[in-house]
């Protein structure tokens, strides 16, 4: 997985970043854990997946980039929400896919 520089992470987790992620590295358990990814193809701005999945044999292996992640479902709901917010205040559009690309390229 590659993360995001600029990772959104919801206030349960903000204090908890690196052991949240060093868990997800190390294929722990994280039920409660939910990714926000930036598909590479596709038309889906993000994709919203429970940690959970990434454990199964049967998922697909691939790379993915997290631009968030969340502690539950609902607060990933409201992580999108305030990425959306940025995004639309930043260049007054929607397109969230290509402002988190093109910020990871800035820096």
């Amino acid at each position: 997985m590659r993360y995001y520089k600029h990772l959104y992470l919801s206030e349960g987790l903000k204090k908890k970043k690196e052991k949240v992620i060093r868990k997800l590295e190390n294929n722990k358990v994280q039920i409660e854990v939910y990714l926000i990814t930036v598909p590479e193809q596709g038309e889906n701005q993000l994709e919203i997946l429970n940690s959970a999945l990434f454990l199964q044999p049967s998922f697909p292996k691939k790379e993915y980039f997290v631009a968030g992640i969340a502690k539950g479902y609902e607060e990933a709901l409201e992580l999108v929400e305030e990425m959306t917010k940025e995004v639309y205040n930043e260049t007054k559009g929607a397109d969230i896919r290509s402002y988190i690309l093109r910020k990871e390229q800035e820096d």
